[in-house]
């Protein structure tokens, strides 16, 4: 089993529409729904311009199975925000999110000289906290009505990962 990342490419923008707009993948994501391939391609141009970002497609044995990456990448705190999603249903549970997360660990601490990755997950998601544990993020906080979407107060867990002591 091979699992590696590489940047997101334009030719990855129907992916990522699939995936995102599967409703076992986007139960827990909190922006506007379904995504478009011509409002993707868009948002896809605009990240030439961003350096507080990378989007990179996790690929299984070069098959491309999901999205991973690093958001508000902050060069004054190195720090950066962490996301996921596998989004090929029949690649789940194979240990891939796991191995993709920690090269993209790697990648952060070497690439972007980054000392603390976080993330916000909902208190419900219980396999995406599973996989935060199994890749050395450590519960931090529980952080109540985070946010507010579809008509609900959401209460989101706080997860940080210390590079400097890995």
């Amino acid at each position: 089993m091979v699992t590696s990342i590489r940047e997101f490419k334009e030719n990855d923008i129907e992916y990522k529409v699939k995936w995102i707009n599967d409703e076992d993948n986007n139960q827990y994501l909190h922006y506007e729904l379904p995504l478009e391939v011509e409002k993707t391609t868009i948002w896809f141009k605009s990240l030439k311009e961003r350096n507080d970002r990378v989007d990179y497609t996790i690929l299984y044995n070069n098959h491309p199975v999901g999205l991973i990456g690093l958001l508000n990448i902050d060069d004054q705190k190195k720090e950066a925000e962490y996301y996921i999603c596998l989004g090929e249903r029949g690649f789940k549970g194979k240990g891939i999110a796991s191995q993709a997360t920690k090269i993209l660990i790697e990648q952060a601490r070497r690439l972007f000289n980054i000392s603390r990755i976080y993330l916000y997950t909902e208190v419900n998601n219980i396999k995406a906290q599973s996989l935060f544990e199994r890749t050395g993020f450590v519960k931090k906080q529980i952080l109540r009505n985070h946010i507010y979407y579809n008509g609900r107060n959401i209460d989101r867990y706080l997860y940080s990962l210390d590079l400097l002591s890995n």
